[in-house]
């Protein structure tokens, strides 16, 4: 793939991100201009506007706390995942004994998790960061388990036919094959990982976007929770383009 070819791609892709935001932002103020809500209720875009450029500086010192948590989650529920995928694709025993406790674990809502985390990690950095783990773990685990588990046959059957043990077909058969679903999975943690950390925040926190919003709620701040709302929306959609610029370049080298 050329760059010339590549570059026209994202500039069209970027056009159509900026016309639907701009078609947001249309939205939202024909719907402040015809139902003329209370300001209290619901401020306009410009409001918005305006109360970020002037509380910018804490915004952003706060979403850079945030932001810090987030990325440690992601890391750690990453290179947990990943390599419970291939505990869980290499054994048979892990399994039987793991899935179910994996299922269960989705069962339990993470408001119930997120108090518990408090009380054995006090109100630091880690309860934000294990929520996030907590809340990927399940979905790059699944994606990675089952690319791992769908190697082409022929595939397998060539490196048997040559000697290969489980370890090598497993290292240089299986992962490689199924690592578009480890980049499907981890896409999907770049927009679930903010979501964890905002839920520990709003439990027990003294910094961070979770905690600015309840602190301008309280205040009754609407335009400071609508600046901070849409800050938290545009770090989650740089993540995500972060990860998926990453992932493509990773599976496109030579070898992947």
């Amino acid at each position: 793939m050329t760059t010339g070819s590549t570059f026209p791609r994202q500039a069209r892709r970027a056009a159509w991100l900026l016309g639907s935001l701009v078609l947001a932002l249309g939205l939202w103020q024909s719907v402040v201009w015809l139902a003329v809500p209370p300001p209290y209720i619901l401020p306009g875009p410009v409001e918005v506007a305006a109360e970020f450029i002037a509380s910018g500086q804490m915004i952003l010192r706060h979403a850079g706390f945030t932001l810090t948590e987030v990325i440690l989650g992601l890391l750690l529920g990453t290179v947990l995942g990943a390599g419970s995928a291939v505990a869980l694709a290499a054994s048979r025993v892990a399994r039987a004994l793991l899935r179910p406790i994996m299922v269960f674990s989705q069962a339990i809502p993470v408001f119930v998790i997120a108090p518990i985390l408090m009380l054995w990690f006090g109100y630091g950095i880690w309860p934000k960061v294990m929520m996030a783990l907590l809340i990927i773990y399940f979905p790059v685990t699944s994606a990675f388990f089952d690319a791992l588990m769908r190697t082409p046959q022929p595939w397998l059957d060539l490196a048997r036919v040559m000697g290969a043990h489980r370890g090598r077909v497993m290292r240089h058969v299986r992962i490689p094959a199924a690592l578009p679903g480890l980049a499907s999975g981890l896409r999907l943690a770049a927009v679930y990982a903010p979501i964890g950390v905002i839920i520990s925040e709003w439990v027990g926190a003294s910094r961070g976007i979770g905690y600015l919003v309840l602190w301008a709620n309280s205040r009754s701040k609407v335009d400071l929770m609508f600046a901070t709302t849409m800050t938290l929306a545009a770090m989650t959609l740089l993540l995500y383009a972060a990860v998926d610029a990453a992932c493509r370049r990773w599976l496109d080298r030579p070898g992947s």
